[in-house]
């Protein structure tokens, strides 16, 4: 535990209000969205203001040798944000300005603790478009969205967070602030240390700023719901709409089981006897969206859908889309216990990839629900059982082994999205190899060499 003296040290630091030493406290900030126990407390929250705040904590945990893990709403799926070793948590949530929305240079200058969705509002005002949209976006931060390298709704045409992100400030482990790229579009100066830092989760650096490419707000948009008897109808109607030259602003697959969960969570009006949705989202100029449209209408009617519903006001739209943004919640309230992974194959492996998890969980006799990204191949098989039933529990944990195993032979990636954590740290190195693994560890001991940053995350049994 820490002891009086240091949680004093703490106080002058933030002030006696921004720091949470009591159980009942600290009780929340012992679990994020991942699916683990809530068994690790941190020894105390500390919730700075400032970069200058941040930077005195740094050092003061240094000296000390306390363990530190950076937060934001802790909204990560892979226990990124879980005290495993005690220490300090710094919450971030208190450094949410938007210091700048720079339309001549088409930036956004940010605090990690701004929400996602706060800072869609913000810059869509003036006309332009901050893309990156996790399904997580009306509570997640920004500095969550940079250390897990978000990814979201929009990826398939836009991209991810990585590729809007062209600057940071960033505390290190020693107290020292690094700054890294800038408002220019080209920087070839050195290193790309900004892109290294993405996706780090909190391993390599505490994000104090944060620049931010913005892009012109598309002119309007039509958003289509396609119903299908089948599965294999609507991924072959992804690939048949990717293999055209369209690139839809989201391309998002759900099957009978999770449309069955949302509409019996939401009452939108899903019909339970499809067997898979895609919902599907065009944007641009009026021309461009009314061609993309009905090309789009035109291929997946070649597919035997069920239905095609196009949404004729913002507000169809939008309960179209909360059909999408609703399907964790209401897969979740299916079972005591939840799993939600993340993997990604390429869209030409997509029929594969849902046949092979499919065959899988029938094997192991387990409810799965299957949602995710179609367009860019990024599926979210979605477990429902219970952590009590042991016997259970083994046939999940075996499934998801072999999901990851079909995932990697079918040239995908075991985390899409949601980063690495806790959860998936012991079959990182199926994918990165031993090579791979000890290139990182080898950045992971520049950047912190006593190993107080985020310990025990991505590498299994990590130590200096």
């Amino acid at each position: 535990m820490i002891k009086q003296n240091l949680l004093k040290e703490l106080r002058l630091i933030v002030g006696k209000e921004n720091v949470l030493s009591s159980p009942e406290d600290l009780v929340c900030y012992s679990y994020d969205a991942a699916p683990l126990p809530a068994d690790n407390l941190p020894d105390a929250v500390v919730l700075p203001s400032s970069t200058e705040e941040a930077v005195n904590l740094l050092h003061l945990a240094k000296a000390r040798g306390i363990k530190v893990v950076p937060r934001g709403s802790g909204t990560n799926l892979s226990g990124g944000t879980i005290p495993i070793e005690g220490g300090i948590i710094i919450q971030l949530t208190r450094m949410s300005r938007i210091l700048e929305i720079d339309s001549h240079n088409l930036t956004a200058t940010v605090e990690p603790g701004v929400i996602t969705r706060t800072l869609h509002s913000a810059v869509e005002q003036v006309g332009l478009f901050y893309p990156p949209d996790p399904a997580s976006a009306n509570v997640s931060t920004i500095g969550g969205n940079v250390a897990e390298c978000a990814g979201g709704l929009r990826g398939l045409k836009y991209g991810t967070t990585k590729d809007y992100v062209i600057g940071l400030e960033t505390v290190l482990a020693s107290g020292e602030v690094l700054v890294t790229g800038g408002k220019t579009v080209k920087n070839v100066a050195g290193y790309d240390l900004t892109k290294l830092m993405i996706g780090s989760e909190g391993t390599l650096g505490i994000f104090t700023k944060i620049i931010l490419r913005l892009i012109p707000l598309p002119e309007t948009k039509k958003t289509l719901l396609i119903l299908y008897p089948n599965f294999q109808a609507a991924a072959s109607s992804v690939s048949e709409i990717i293999a055209n030259r369209i690139l839809p602003t989201t391309l998002e697959f759900l099957d009978k089981v999770t449309i069955n969960c949302v509409e019996a969570h939401t009452h939108i009006g899903l019909p339970r006897n499809a067997e898979a949705i895609l919902l599907i989202e065009v944007d641009g100029s009026k021309w461009d969206v009314e061609r993309e449209a009905e090309k789009v209408v035109e291929i997946c009617s070649r597919h035997q859908p069920l239905e095609v519903k196009l949404a004729l006001t913002p507000s169809e739209a939008m309960s179209l889309t909360l059909a999408r943004r609703s399907a964790l919640a209401s897969l979740s309230r299916v079972r005591p216990t939840t799993i939600l992974e993340d993997v990604t194959v390429p869209p030409s492996r997509l029929t594969e990839m849902i046949i092979e998890i499919k065959r899988i969980v029938q094997r192991q006799d387990i409810q799965v629900g299957i949602f995710g990204h179609a367009g860019d191949g990024n599926l979210h098989p979605t477990f429902l059982t219970n952590e009590r039933d042991e016997a259970e529990m083994k046939r999940v944990e075996a499934a998801i082994r072999e999901v990851f195993e079909v995932t990697l032979k079918l040239e995908g990636t075991i985390s899409g999205e949601h980063g690495i954590g806790l959860t998936k740290a012991r079959f990182l190195p199926w994918q990165v190899k031993p090579l791979g693994l000890k290139v990182m560890k080898i950045i992971k001991e520049g950047f912190d060499p006593e190993n107080i940053l985020n310990p025990g995350k991505i590498f299994t049994g990590y130590s200096p």
